[in-house]
């Protein structure tokens, strides 16, 4: 498991701060937690997270590779609103047993299972998180998710990572017209793979570019492919890739 860092977002404009500002519905945070991301103004992404309540504001558990940017451009957008950010004590604990007291479900996808956030030190169930994500083509920060990719070719809307009827947030437009569009032209996807290829490798169809290799477990792998050149045979260095029919 990747390390995460938790903030605490805390104020009496806390809550209408954030609406402002990430994919989500904040008010989702009545029933569980919360999956959204921040997007420039051109909708692009900049990092994601989980909100949950918390005694004393909301709770922002992040990749701690982005911790340091996301808290500058949080305060950055506070300007004169009654917001604190400050770091929690709170580490994150997760698995996929037996859920312990205090543990809220994973929003993405049930089998993700459970996240927790007290005093204890980080840490998992050891449970193989890159076959579940592969499994159900889920992304994950800094590997699939990377500066300057859309969340809706990232499936951010399976994930329950975006709301179309909540109002204006930054990047709101352009990920509005993406979802209007007849069908997106690429995007992530699962492939099914034959040989050696490392994660990063580029896939290619008769000597063109048709996308990239993420995760792999076993014989699949969530790849960004070009759709319209993955109808071909595909090849990711002496590997062949095909797209997951299953």
């Amino acid at each position: 498991m990747s390390s995460r860092r938790i903030l605490l977002i805390s104020g009496s404009d806390a809550t209408d701060f954030l609406q402002g500002l990430i994919t989500n519905d904040i008010k989702g945070l009545d029933h569980g937690l919360v999956y959204a991301a921040l997007l420039t103004p051109q909708g692009k992404y900049i990092a994601d997270f989980f909100l949950a309540r918390h005694e004393g504001g909301i709770l922002l558990d992040v990749a701690e590779t982005l911790a340091d940017m996301l808290f500058k451009r949080l305060s950055m957008y506070k300007l004169r609103a009654d917001v604190q950010i400050t770091e929690s004590p709170l580490n994150l604990q997760r698995g996929t047993g037996p859920v312990p007291e205090g543990a809220l479900p994973d929003p993405r996808h049930p089998d993700l299972g459970w996240r927790l956030y007290s005093a204890a030190d980080e840490g998992d169930d050891g449970s193989d998180w890159d076959a579940i994500r592969v499994a159900h083509c889920i992304p994950e920060t800094g590997i699939e998710l990377t500066p300057d990719s859309y969340i809706l070719e990232s499936g951010f809307e399976a994930l329950n990572g975006v709301d179309f009827r909540k109002g204006c947030y930054v990047g709101q437009e352009v990920t509005a017209r993406m979802k209007h569009k007849t069908a997106l032209r690429k995007g992530l996807c699962l492939v099914d793979i034959e040989g050696e290829a490392d994660p990063g490798s580029e896939i290619t169809t008769d000597g063109k570019p048709a996308g990239t290799l993420f995760t792999r477990s076993g014989n699949r792998a969530i790849a960004y492919l070009r759709f319209d050149r993955a109808k071909n045979d595909l090849s990711a260095g002496a590997a062949s890739v095909r797209m997951d029919q299953g």
